[in-house]
């Protein structure tokens, strides 16, 4: 089989590929390696990659360990790369700062551990913003990543790398994460798909802070639908180091192939005109949202009945303090704070 097929495979087909014997770890783990260095120099998507050699070597280890399983675990032999915004061991967790751009001991974060135990091989992880301050992913440390398909454009963030990554095909699976569309604009502006769970269906850390953590949230992306569910599926889920996590009932990897006739789409279109938009975009939205309707879905506008100048005023004094929380010992420290960029201060 050649590479460039198999890259083009979905997440779930390559699955059931290895699971079957039909494809090698190490031949899939050869076919995105030689997709990444092909592409990645011209996009910047993936950082702080292993050594080819080392992952030919994991890979066949997964090959040579294969029949010690009755069912392979779901990711069985999978490239990943996290977002360099959450903790990975072994693997330089910079979140984009000078300041963290030589930490390789940080204990891994629930949806890495997860990635792991779910069979994945990581192979580096995807770039941010500094801090994943911003929509457009960018760094002293990396650099900029381009967008998929306009590299004169933005790639979006916070998950940009992880956005184009998928798009180029680089990945089959990928993990963003989301306080105020970090995970949903990329994914939009590089044609892939991006989920924001609601809070706590993906439980965050491990972490000594409840109340701040509420606001941002790890969700899956991925190529098509049935992917999103299938790295959903392990994503989700209680953990006890995460106290607001929601236990999760069965059945987000399944044959979502369903009858959606009844079911009620809210359309918040620009919020009665308090949003501006470009023009064609609203009519992009709606031509989209019809075809829902042809399969039988009611979709409804929606005005929230907010003052939704209060409502950003609270959003952007919240965020500024959550941000603030976290990088207050990093700003009192007069070194780290000339390494900061001016968006993590005020400056």
């Amino acid at each position: 089989m050649r590479d460039k097929e198999i890259i083009r495979f979905s997440a779930t087909h390559l699955a059931h590929l290895i699971a079957s014997r039909e494809l090698s770890c190490f031949e899939v783990m050869c076919a995105y390696l030689d997709q990444i260095e092909a592409i990645n120099p011209e996009v910047n998507a993936i950082i702080s990659m292993l050594d080819r050699e080392q992952l030919e070597l994991l890979a066949q280890v997964k090959d040579q360990e294969i029949g010690r399983y009755d069912v392979l675990p779901p990711l069985y032999g999978l490239p990943l790369a996290p977002k360099d915004l959450t903790a990975t061991h072994g693997i330089v967790t910079s979140l984009g700062s000078p300041i963290f751009k030589d930490q390789r001991n940080a204990v891994d974060s629930i949806v890495v551990e997860r990635m792991r135990r779910a069979g994945g091989i990581l192979i580096g992880k995807t770039n941010v913003p500094e801090f994943g301050l911003g929509s457009h992913t960018y760094n002293t440390v990396f650099g900029s990543t381009k967008n998929a398909y306009d590299q004169s454009k933005s790639a979006g963030g916070s998950s940009g790398g992880a956005a184009v990554a998928l798009a180029l095909e680089m990945l089959p699976l990928a993990d963003g994460s989301d306080f105020g569309g970090s995970l949903r604009n990329p994914a939009a502006w590089n044609n892939i798909y991006g989920f924001r769970p609601s809070r706590g269906r993906v439980p965050q850390g491990p972490s000594l802070e409840v109340f701040y953590d509420q606001f941002s949230t790890e969700g899956p992306m991925a190529k098509n639908v049935q992917d999103l569910a299938l790295l959903l599926s392990i994503q989700a889920g209680y953990d006890e180091r995460a106290p607001l996590s929601l236990k999760t009932p069965e059945g987000f990897n399944q044959n979502l192939q369903t009858d959606l006739r009844g079911k009620k789409i809210a359309w918040l279109k620009d919020l009665d005109s308090y949003l501006p938009m470009q023009d064609g975009v609203i009519d992009l939205c709606e031509s989209g949202l019809g075809y829902f309707t042809q399969l039988g879905c009611e979709v409804e506008l929606v005005v929230p009945q907010f003052n939704m100048a209060s409502l950003w005023r609270a959003w952007s004094v919240l965020r500024a303090f959550v941000t603030g929380s976290k990088l207050h010992a990093l700003y009192q420290n007069p070194l780290h704070r000339s390494q900061m960029k001016p968006e993590a201060y005020g400056r």
